[in-house]
C-alpha cells in the first residue's frame, strides 16, 4: 500500500524542532517496559461469553508479539500492508497492533457493529491483505461474513478467526506455528520495526456525506497526543486503566492500548459494557483511571448508588463524545467520588481539549476544556477572520497530534497551508480559553459517543419507494446524550410507513443497526429554504417542542 500521507512531512521539522514530535513508538514503548518491569501485569483481558480473564506480563507482551509477529509474516504480510480487525476489547486486539508494529504493518480497527456495506468499502478501500475477526461475537457469526467478502475483494488473501474451528484459527496462523523456537528469526524481526514517521494506524471516520474517510496516523502523531495527555491528568505507572470504550474507536485505541504501554502501567480490557462487571472489576484491580462516554458515567452513578457499593480506588473518569449533564457530574462526585473530566477531541487528532484536575466541577459540564500542549485553537467566521471571545464560530485547530491525511482522499483533508484544520464543528472560547462545542457543520449525529452517518442512511431511505422527503435529525436523550429520528414526508399518504417497515427496508441494505434511527415521524410538510434545501435547525426544534408536550 502507498500511503498519501501528504500533511506529514510539511510539519515535520517544526514539531521535532518545538519537541512535540518525540520518535516514540509502540514497540519502543514495550521494550522499555519490559527492561524495567518484565514481571509486571500489563494487560488483563475480560472475556464476557467465558466469564474469563487472561492476564499478560509485560514479558508475556513481548513473548506473544514475536509469535504473531512472525505468524503474521509467513502469511506474507510485509511493511505497509494493512491488516485489518473487527474485534472487540479482547488481548488479540492489542497484541495483534504490537505485531504489525514489528514488521513495519498498518492496523485497521473496524468497529464490531459493522456489517457488509461498510466493511466493504473499508477493506476494499484500505487494500487489507489479512481480516481478523472472532468467530461469534454477541451472536452474530463474524466468520460467515468475513469469508464472503474475501470472495469479493481481490487484495484480502487471508481471514483470520478467534476461536474457529477451521485451519484459519488464529491461534494455529499466528501463534502455535513454532516459528518463534528459531532464535534467528526472532533476531530478525528487529530489522522491520516501524518508524515514529510510517504509517502505523488507517481507522475510518464515520461518513457524513455517504463515504466514510481513512485518517492514517504515524506513531509520532499519536504520541504528541498521549503524553501530554498522560501528564495533564496526572497519570503514571502506578495507574490502573480500565477500557470498556471500543479499542476500534480513537478513544479505546489511544487511550486503552498504547498509553497504558507508554506509561509501564496495567490496563483492565472489558469487550461488553456491563456496569455490574465493571464495578467487580474495578474492586479486583483496584483501577484508578477511565474514559469513556456519558452513558458509561451515568450507568456507573446509577448503579454504585443502588447497592451502596465504592469504588475507592476510582480516581478520574474523562468523559467525552457529548456534553455531560450537571446533575450527573454532581452525582458522579457525591456516589463515585471521582473528579470528571470533560474532553473533546476528533479521530483525526485525539483529544484535542480537556478540563483539568484542579478546575471546579462546573467546567466539567460548562465547557469542553482548554487545548492540550502543542494544540492551538481559533473560532472563525466564514471568511477565516477571527471570532470575539465567546461568540460562535467555525473550531480550527493547528495540532501536532493531527492526522497525515485521508487515504486516498487527500482533497478532503480540510488543512490550509499553514496547518489550520477545519473541524466542521461550531464552538466559542472564553476568556480562559475554554471552549464550547454549540453545534456541527458536520450533519452528524452523536449517540453515546458514537457517530451516526446522516447521509448515508437517508440516501438509503430515499430509495423507498414511498418516501418523498427524508431528514434525520437528533433528539435529546439523557442516557446517550442524542437520538436519530426520521422525519418523512410519504409520496403516496395514504400507504402508511410503520417505523418496523423502516427498520427491516434499512436492515435490507445491510445497514448497522446501531445506525438505524430510534424513531419515525410522518409530517405532510417539512421546512425548506426557497432554494430547496430542509432546514434541519427547524426541524430540530419542531421535534424538540413535540417531544416536551408529549411528555
Amino acid at each position: 500500500m502507498d500511503f498519501d500521507a501528504v500533511l506529514i512531512a510539511p510539519r515535520k521539522e517544526k514539531m521535532l524542532k518545538e519537541g512535540y514530535w518525540l520518535n516514540k513508538t509502540i514497540i519502543g514503548s514495550l521494550q522499555t517496559a519490559l527492561q524495567q518491569n518484565p514481571d509486571k501485569t500489563a494487560l488483563v483481558s475480560f472475556k464476557t461469553d467465558k466469564k474469563s480473564e487472561r492476564a499478560f506480563s509485560y514479558q508475556q507482551l513481548w513473548e506473544m508479539t514475536n509469535k504473531i509477529a512472525l505468524g503474521l509474516k509467513h502469511l506474507g504480510v510485509s511493511k505497509n500492508d494493512v491488516v485489518s480487525c473487527q474485534l472487540p476489547n479482547w488481548w488479540e486486539f492489542t497484541l495483534l497492533y504490537l505485531a504489525c508494529s514489528r514488521i513495519g504493518a498498518v492496523l485497521n480497527p473496524l468497529m464490531p457493529i459493522f456489517r457488509e456495506r461498510e466493511l466493504e468499502f473499508m477493506l476494499r478501500h484500505g487494500e487489507s491483505k489479512v481480516f481478523v475477526v472472532p468467530k461469534i461475537f454477541r451472536n452474530f457469526d463474524h466468520e460467515h461474513l468475513a469469508n464472503q467478502l474475501k470472495a469479493k475483494i481481490e487484495t484480502l488473501e487471508h481471514v483470520v478467526v478467534i476461536d474457529g474451528n477451521t485451519e484459519n484459527n488464529f491461534n494455529a496462523l499466528l501463534v502455535n506455528h513454532g516459528l518463534d523456537n528459531h532464535l534467528a528469526a526472532v533476531t530478525a524481526l528487529d530489522d522491520f520495526n516501524l518508524g515514529a514517521d510510517d504509517i502505523t494506524q488507517l481507522i475510518f471516520t464515520s461518513g457524513t456525506t455517504g463515504e466514510p474517510k481513512g485518517v492514517m496516523h504515524t506513531s509520532n502523531t499519536l504520541y504528541s497526543n498521549i503524553v501530554p495527555y498522560a501528564k495533564r491528568l496526572n497519570l503514571t505507572e502506578n495507574d490502573v486503566v480500565l477500557m470498556a470504550s471500543p479499542m476500534a474507536h480513537q478513544t479505546g485505541f489511544m487511550y486503552g492500548l498504547i498509553m497504558p504501554i507508554e506509561l509501564n502501567a496495567k490496563v483492565i480490557l472489558q469487550d461488553v459494557w456491563d456496569v455490574s462487571q465493571a464495578v467487580e472489576l474495578i474492586h479486583q484491580h483496584q483501577v484508578s483511571f477511565t474514559m469513556a462516554s456519558t452513558p458509561f458515567l451515568n450507568d456507573l452513578s446509577n448503579t454504585v448508588a443502588e447497592h451502596h457499593d465504592q469504588v475507592n480506588s476510582l480516581k478520574t473518569f474523562l468523559c467525552a463524545g457529548a456534553p455531560i449533564p450537571g446533575p450527573l457530574v454532581q452525582k458522579a462526585r457525591e456516589t463515585l467520588g471521582v473528579k470528571v473530566i470533560s474532553a473533546w477531541g476528533m479521530t483525526e487528532c485525539g483529544a484535542i481539549t480537556t478540563t483539568l484536575i484542579s478546575d471546579e466541577d462546573e467546567r466539567s459540564y460548562n465547557t469542553d476544556g482548554v487545548a492540550l500542549p502543542g494544540v492551538e485553537i481559533k473560532i472563525t467566521n466564514k471568511q477565516g477572520q477571527q471570532k470575539a471571545v465567546n461568540e460562535a464560530g467555525r473550531l480550527m485547530i493547528r495540532s501536532c497530534s493531527s492526522f497525515g491525511g485521508y487515504l486516498k482522499r487527500s482533497h478532503l483533508n480540510d488543512t490550509d497551508q499553514d496547518d489550520w484544520f477545519d473541524t466542521g464543528d461550531i464552538a466559542y472560547q472564553d476568556e480562559q480559553g475554554y471552549i464550547r462545542i454549540c453545534g456541527r457543520k458536520k450533519d452528524v449525529i452523536i449517540r453515546g459517543g458514537e457517530n451516526i452517518p446522516v447521509a448515508e442512511i437517508e440516501s438509503l431511505l430515499y430509495k423507498h419507494p414511498n418516501i418523498a422527503v427524508i431528514a434525520i435529525v437528533a433528539y435529546p436523550d439523557e442516557r446517550l446524550g442524542e437520538r436519530a429520528c426520521a422525519i418523512v414526508k410519504l409520496k403516496d399518504p395514504t400507504q402508511q410507513l410503520q417505523f418496523t417497515d423502516m427498520v427491516e427496508f434499512l436492515k435490507t441494505h445491510n445497514l448497522a443497526m446501531q445506525y438505524i434511527p430510534e424513531r419515525l415521524e410522518i409530517w405532510d410538510e417539512i421546512p425548506m429554504t426557497p432554494s430547496g434545501k430542509i432546514q434541519k435547525f427547524k426541524l430540530r426544534d419542531l421535534l424538540l417542542k413535540s417531544t416536551e408536550s408529549v411528555t
